[in-house]
């Protein structure tokens, strides 16, 4: 694991997506080689995992803070290469996060309006930036992988929800008078942070896995929307046990993946998907044909906002008893 001890400051540059924090580490971080962004990714978890919390945990950070570890790219055509991280560990791919970046990275004056390539530890991504803070990330292919699946939940009964990837892996409930999907704002958090974690929960007790066995670590449910112009509203439940403020971007892939499966949205037919917040991402996508995926697997495009909150320097002073982070 990394030693604390010499490391003095890390620059970094905050910004919001649609309402969800993401934090760009720019410089202070450790050498990680200059393999692919999957194998970065192991050095800093097996190596230097205390990095992670020293940036994200309070005092410094928050539970809700999403890092994004700016690296050079493999490819020289790549604006940049990147490694996600929560509160809790690492993300294969973050769509709001991938939205700051591109915001963040225009702001550093080292992209203009166009089409950018972002490498990420599930593979390369392709973004293009509108402006200043309108940010289109075109996400690698999301797809179904089971439908219908029913879950015991105490205290809920029974519920039934769709396992799909989208860059990370959801349970997307389907609509059930036993869950308060009513009540889908920032007011009824705790309420619905309850029911998330119990479904989250009832998921390990039974052994529900994704492809591969990989667990579910995103729970995505679904209600009314809040203005007649968008489609629905969700809330998800994050690794950490903590809920996405934005529409996020990974789980409104895996929906529009759900939507295409189920035959109720056509390619190119945009949807709006309403956060916790109100905020809303725009969502289309086209056909995948690659064979690496499943039949019926999409490409899709989610489109949001951006915007700096913050430049500064995190200082780690050597006498500071709490230098490495608030221990979990």
């Amino acid at each position: 694991m990394v030693d604390l001890s010499t490391l003095s400051t890390v620059a970094i540059i905050d910004s919001h997506t649609a309402g969800e924090p993401t934090r760009c580490v720019l410089s202070g971080a450790p050498n990680l080689g200059s393999a692919s962004m999957a194998s970065r990714l192991e050095i800093l978890r097996c190596q230097y995992d205390g990095l992670r919390r020293a940036i994200l945990a309070e005092p410094r950070g928050s539970e809700i803070l999403v890092g994004a570890l700016l690296l050079p790219p493999c490819s020289p055509d790549a604006a940049t290469g990147v490694i996600y991280f929560n509160n809790t560990g690492y993300l294969g791919m973050c769509g709001h996060g991938s939205i700051g970046v591109l915001a963040t990275l225009a702001h550093m004056g080292k992209i203009q309006p166009g089409r950018h390539k972002i490498e990420t530890p599930v593979g390369t991504v392709e973004a293009t930036l509108h402006d200043q803070h309108r940010v289109s990330i075109h996400n690698l292919p999301a797809y179904r992988f089971k439908a219908d699946v029913a879950l015991d939940v105490p205290d809920y009964g029974c519920i039934h929800g769709d396992i799909a990837w989208g860059g990370n892996w959801f349970f997307l409930v389907h609509p059930s008078e036993n869950l308060p999907l009513d009540r889908l704002t920032a007011a009824h958090a705790p309420t619905l942070l309850a029911c998330s974690r119990a479904i989250r929960e009832a998921l390990d007790r039974a052994e529900i896995r994704a492809a591969g066995g990989a667990e579910i670590d995103h729970i995505e449910l679904f209600g009314p929307a809040g203005e007649p112009a968008n489609h629905c509203r969700n809330f998800v439940l994050c690794p950490g046990m903590e809920y996405d403020r934005s529409p996020c971007g990974t789980g409104t892939s895996a929906k529009l993946a759900c939507l295409a499966a189920d035959g109720q949205l056509a390619p190119g037919q945009l949807w709006r998907q309403e956060g916790i917040l109100g905020s809303v991402f725009e969502g289309c996508y086209e056909p995948c044909s690659d064979p690496a995926f499943p039949p019926g697997a999409i490409y899709p495009t989610i489109t949001g906002k951006a915007w700096i909150t913050a430049t500064a320097n995190l200082l780690f002073d050597p006498t500071d008893p709490l230098r490495e982070g608030v221990p979990a």
